[in-house]
């Protein structure tokens, strides 16, 4: 089976703390890419401020 979910791991971690960044690995067809970089390319921004936007306009529930 072709795992495709993000895969997380925590960085800067200290013992017995939480750590504050966590770096997240995700796989993207080459379709989702070419989506990903024409976007950057009409907003100009980098495709992490992309995503980190879209996570913060999630619901919560």
């Amino acid at each position: 089976m072709n795992k495709t979910a993000a895969d997380v791991f925590p960085i800067f971690a200290a013992s017995g703390k939480e750590p504050s960044v966590k770096q997240i690995i995700l796989e993207l067809t080459p379709d989702e890419v070419s989506k990903l970089e024409q976007h950057c390319d009409w907003t100009g921004k980098e495709a992490i401020d992309i995503i980190r936007e879209l996570i913060q306009e999630l619901p919560i529930t």
